[in-house]
């Protein structure tokens, strides 16, 4: 379980790191507090941070359960993938928003995995 706690952790960071990439986003393109458009490169880092903090909701009890449920071994490698995912996702999006799709495919695959997993997982316990 160690293993999926550092990976919780990392993602944790990485979230918070997207969040400063917002603020220095929101002073280089000069968009003042508490506005959420104006410059669209501010634009794509706000919504790259939305979206994950979105993903989070999902993506983390999900990743948690299924360690518990079911192996942590795998559901600390859904967490890398979604990390990673995370990353290609921010590269994309603020390059060109149509280039995100490899990056939140490969974090919602990650997802649906541990999400559906535990769900199959609980269900068996029961019976």
């Amino acid at each position: 379980m160690e293993l999926v706690f550092i990976v919780t952790c990392l993602i944790l960071i990485e979230y918070m790191v997207f969040g400063f990439l917002v603020g220095r986003a929101r002073a280089k393109y000069n968009v003042p507090a508490p506005a959420t458009s104006g410059d669209p490169i501010f634009e794509r880092y706000w919504r790259v941070h939305q979206n994950t903090l979105e993903q989070l909701v999902i993506f983390l009890p999900s990743m948690l359960m299924f360690a518990y449920l079911a192996n942590p071994s795998y559901a600390a490698i859904a967490g890398v993938l979604f990390f990673v995912g995370r990353l290609l996702y921010l590269r994309g999006y603020v390059s060109d928003p149509s280039s995100r799709g490899p990056g939140f495919l490969i974090g919602f695959v990650a997802t649906v995995f541990v999400l559906i997993g535990s769900l199959v997982h609980a269900v068996m316990n029961l019976l």
